[in-house]
């Protein structure tokens, strides 16, 4: 649910390398605090043995980073025997190291409600992913599921590729590929009420362990190399080191991003993105499998993806050129497209073009953007003041924020929770805004804020920051 702006130099790269690193964590992290009360106020994480890298944030009511020596670290749920628990690792108030099946350093890893997605430094780019079976790929399972067992092969589910899930409502052709070609106008499937979206992808949780997947690594095409991942309420993006997306795992609303509303992708597929072949590795791309698309009937700037986001049911990715794509569920205007209509394609937001993205962030209901120029811009549902305009009206099409605040803020690093978001500027403040119920803010109080609103930080220069469902962590320095 991140996003990054401007890159620093190499002096600051040098300087990252000999300065301490601080993690400090606000917001719903039951577990993380022996009196499992909500986190008002940042609180630095104090880890056992390790020294701190980068920060992932994690699901609901757990959270994530990586440590210098490249091991994922969970913490902050708590023993209920949850969907939450059991995906974090059991992991409470001690940050642990997250018992992945690799010896190699995890270098990008993302959460969504109740799964997540690691890529490791491997030459072959692995991907581990693991939590609600229905986001798990198939591919291999590393752990215990029965006694004396330590590695099994998942059956595959329906297809090598594809697998439906047939409502006895809904009436399908197949394509030749094997894709739910179901019409783009049922506005029935479309629309979602809310009630029915906080209960999908908020209010999922169970006692049974059985439904919680181990880990398991992803199998990819021959030659294919993940660089980064990131994960949604139920789907997940991987993007490779040429620049092109895959996805799987839940496509209802499009967020997969394959033309239908494919109800379930069990393996890794190109999500078609820019009508061209990737000009990062134009032969490489061809014999990938990747594949093009037109853009809604113009080509697409750029020649290759360079970042991706994922929300709770929408997706966007930004091209080396800074245009940014968004598609899927679009009922609260999170796709930016100016209407409320599910997006089945990546297609570029219009009232951007012309100028370069380049940080992108989602949420459940919203998407927020830097530009090259260091202006944050945001969309889609704003029901908690998530979106940082000083009001509460959703939004169809991005609009900039020209909060006082921020006026003479350079944007650098932005990311968004379920219903709130934060900010780090160039100058090192942080800023956050939306829904404060659980102290995601960080603010001292559970008040929301519909205008970025400044966190204090004492004794520490912010680098990062990263938002989970309902919680926030910051990496920061320690000062010169």
């Amino acid at each position: 649910m991140n996003g990054e702006g401007r890159g620093g130099d190499e002096r600051s790269k040098m300087e990252e390398m000999v300065k301490e690193k601080l993690v400090f964590m606000w917001g719903y992290l039951p577990g993380a605090l022996p009196l499992r009360a909500p986190i008002l106020s940042p609180v630095v994480v104090r880890p056992d043995e390790y020294t701190w890298k980068d920060v992932c944030g994690g699901g609901c009511g757990f959270a994530m980073a990586i440590s210098e020596s490249g091991k994922l670290i969970t913490w902050g749920s708590t023993d209920d025997l949850g969907q939450s628990y059991v995906t974090s690792g059991k992991h409470g108030e001690i940050p642990k190291p997250f018992p992945l099946p690799t010896e190699f350093s995890i270098v990008k890893a993302a959460a969504g409600w109740a799964h997540c997605v690691a890529a490791t430094d491997t030459d072959g780019g692995e991907v581990y992913t693991w939590g609600w079976k229905e986001c798990v790929p198939s591919g291999k399972v590393f752990g215990e599921p029965s006694p004396g067992s330590m590695e099994r092969d998942v059956l595959e589910r329906q297809s090598p590729f594809l697998a439906e899930q047939v409502t006895p409502r809904s009436q399908r052709s197949r394509s030749a590929g094997g894709i739910d070609s179901r019409g783009v106008g049922e506005e029935s499937t479309k629309r979602r009420r809310i009630s029915s979206a906080k209960q999908t992808a908020e209010s999922s949780s169970s006692n049974d362990e059985t439904l919680s997947a181990l880990p398991c690594l992803v199998t990819l095409n021959p030659g294919v190399r993940m660089a980064t991942v990131a994960a949604g309420g139920r789907h997940t993006l991987a993007l490779s080191d040429i620049g092109q997306v895959w996805g799987w795992g839940y496509g209802g609303e499009g967020q997969l991003g394959l033309g239908s509303r494919i109800r379930m992708v069990t393996s890794p597929h190109p999500v078609p993105c820019i009508d061209s072949s990737y000009g990062k590795d134009r032969p490489r791309a061809l014999s990938r499998g990747c594949m093009a698309s037109e853009g809604h009937g113009f080509r697409v700037p750029g020649s290759y993806v360079k970042r991706i986001a994922c929300g709770g049911r929408h997706s966007a990715v930004i091209t080396d050129a800074g245009a940014l794509l968004t598609f899927g569920w679009g009922l609260y205007g999170q796709c930016g497209q100016g209407s409320t209509d599910d997006e089945l394609s990546p297609i570029s937001v219009s009232s951007l073009l012309g100028m370069r993205i380049e940080g992108v962030a989602a949420g459940l209901w919203h998407t927020v953007c830097i530009s090259a120029d260091g202006d944050v811009y945001s969309f889609g549902g704003n029901q908690f003041g998530q979106l940082g305009t000083g009001g509460d009206q959703a939004e169809t099409t991005p609009r900039l924020l020209d909060a006082s605040c921020l006026e003479d803020a350079y944007a650098k690093t932005i990311s968004c929770g379920a219903r709130h978001t934060a900010l780090v500027t160039e100058d090192r403040k942080v800023f956050c805004w939306g829904w404060n119920k659980y102290g995601q803010l960080g603010l001292g109080d559970v008040i929301d804020r519909n205008i970025p609103s400044p966190v204090t930080i004492e004794g520490c220069v912010p680098r990062k920051v990263a938002c989970g469902w309902w919680h926030t962590l910051l990496l920061a320095e320690s000062p010169a």
